[in-house]
């Protein structure tokens, strides 16, 4: 029985398909059935019942899947014993975020580590759904916003840090608002995809004021809020990263500024600090460089 038989299976049970575990495994759908089919005609049992719909283990395939991860996760180990030892990053990078801080920051870190280590490939998911990063084969996650207990280890790569902006045409034909209360004259842009963002915390020293804006857009999408931010539609609370570069080009105004938001921390989230592979250890490091610049 060979790993790589044991590697599609896995595979197989934790993209659903076998469709999806050829892709991951840069191979046709055809070499993955009869992989899984060799592993049940040498083992005498069926492991997977099959419909035209969906897979779904038997009762001695969920056991056998539940050995074969540990045997792949014990060669992971010897393998990455190997690469602590060579230092050198190598190998595919299997890496899950968000969608919206995807493109807000994770795209281009994925860029520049490629650029960086030639050795390396990247997958990377984006969605918004939060992943089972050992069940489904991930070698981290990154998170924003506070983590739910978990096994998981995490390390902090920074803070993502929010102001209000507003276009100079808008604060023309606006006076701009000199204290949170005046926010209330204002018509406002929501980011609406965070309960935390739903109520504006502002803090000055040891002030604090509360506003629960009355917009004229809820938008779930930062880039939205944004745009919207960008032609003059109101003011709009933005994450800095996104926001700079439209104040930088003249298209937004900070409003607001001597009151601080609050920040959002974002983690890498993996399995174990324990053997933290090269290929792992390089990407964080790149992250926390980033944010740090």
């Amino acid at each position: 029985m060979e790993l790589s038989h044991l590697d599609t299976f896995v595979k197989v049970v934790q993209t659903g398909s076998f469709t999806r575990a050829a892709e991951q495994l840069h191979t046709q759908k055809a070499h993955v059935s009869r992989v899984v089919s060799q592993l049940e005609a040498e083992l005498g049992v069926r492991l997977l019942e099959r419909t035209t719909r969906s897979l779904s283990l038997t009762e001695i395939g969920r056991e056998f899947f539940e050995r074969a991860v540990g045997i792949l996760g014990a060669a992971d180990d010897a393998r990455r014993t190997v690469q602590q030892a060579q230092g050198e990053p190598r190998g595919t990078l299997r890496l899950s975020c968000g969608v919206e801080f995807g493109m807000l920051a994770v795209n281009r870190w994925v860029r520049d580590y490629l650029l960086r280590h030639p050795d390396v490939n990247v997958d990377l998911e984006m969605t918004g759904r939060v992943v089972d990063i050992v069940h489904e084969g991930f070698d981290l996650a990154v998170r924003v916003g506070p983590l739910a207990d978990s096994t998981l280890a995490a390390r902090k790569l920074g803070e993502l840090r929010y102001g209000l902006f507003a276009a100079p045409g808008y604060l023309r034909r606006h006076p701009p608002p000199r204290q949170p209360g005046d926010l209330a004259q204002h018509a406002l842009i929501r980011f609406s995809g965070s309960r935390l963002r739903l109520v504006w915390t502002f803090t000055r020293g040891a002030d604090t004021q509360r506003v629960e804006p009355v917009a004229r857009l809820n938008a779930n999408n930062s880039f939205a809020v944004r745009d919207a931010a960008v032609d003059a539609l109101g003011i709009a609370q933005l994450p800095l990263l996104l926001a700079q570069p439209e104040v930088d080009a003249g298209r937004l105004v900070p409003v607001l500024a001597d009151w601080q938001l609050p920040s959002a921390p974002v983690h890498a989230v993996f399995a174990s600090a324990r053997y933290l592979t090269p290929k792992v250890r390089a990407f964080i490091d790149l992250a926390v460089e980033a944010f740090a610049a």
